[in-house]
């Protein structure tokens, strides 16, 4: 298999941008620099704020940003793109069309990933913009599993770790994930997913069971993957 170069799109946000980096890192089987994937990251930290370009319904130019971000990196010879933030998967097939090198869908891969460990019924901890768009929920059916997203109040507590916490710097309250938790395993679910890189930021920083999947760690192995190099067990 020919070896690639892996493209990043990030800066959404530029802290699970390091991090998925670092999992790259981590993932690829390697003894020396020259084993590591050559790698270009475009961190567009002026990148519109997903969520609300998609409450807005004014969708126009955050598309066009990120259509012209991915247009760089293939210019630059990335030869498979991963975009490690979950809400602007609203616009990834569209992005696809638009180019001759494959963006690593992070959604569709998570759901295949849960299909695989067995899962049935899948808790959705995202941002509202990718509850909102069905990202998760309409992957998950797709691959035969039942998708579950937290009521509203509950919801309201994700939306304030990922951004009155994470994105302002902060760790994350353990009080309010706590109540997530919760929440997620009396509506019945033998799963959860990670959804929203701010929320793999939180996995770091405190740990949590398996109970949840990161969609992050999946597209860091699938990365590693679709770019021809060979995966560490970690």
């Amino acid at each position: 298999m020919t070896k690639g170069k892996l493209g990043v799109l990030g800066g959404m946000g530029p802290q699970a941008t390091q991090m998925f980096y670092q999992r790259v890192l981590d993932r690829t089987d390697a003894e020396r620099d020259q084993d590591h994937i050559p790698t270009l990251i475009l961190s567009d930290t002026a990148m519109p704020d997903r969520t609300a370009a998609i409450r807005s319904g004014d969708t126009a130019a955050i598309y066009a940003q990120l259509l012209a971000d991915a247009r760089v990196l293939e210019g630059w010879g990335a030869s498979a793109i991963a975009i490690p933030c979950n809400t602007s998967h609203t616009f990834v097939p569209r992005i696809q069309g638009e180019l001759t090198v494959p963006v690593i869908n992070m959604v569709t891969e998570t759901a295949a990933a849960l299909k695989a460990q067995g899962a049935k019924q899948v808790g959705i901890l995202a941002t509202d913009g990718t509850v909102q768009m069905g990202l998760y929920q309409s992957a998950c059916e797709a691959a035969g599993l039942q998708a579950v997203t937290p009521p509203p109040d509950i919801q309201k507590l994700v939306m304030s770790v990922i951004y009155d916490e994470i994105k302002k710097g902060e760790k994350g309250s353990r009080e309010k994930f706590a109540a997530i938790d919760a929440a997620l395993r009396a509506m019945g679910c033998d799963r959860a997913v990670l959804a929203c890189t701010e929320l793999s930021v939180y996995k770091d920083w405190h740990g949590l069971p398996d109970f949840y999947l990161d969609a992050m760690d999946v597209l860091a192995r699938r990365s590693v993957e679709v770019c021809g190099y060979p995966l560490r067990n970690v």
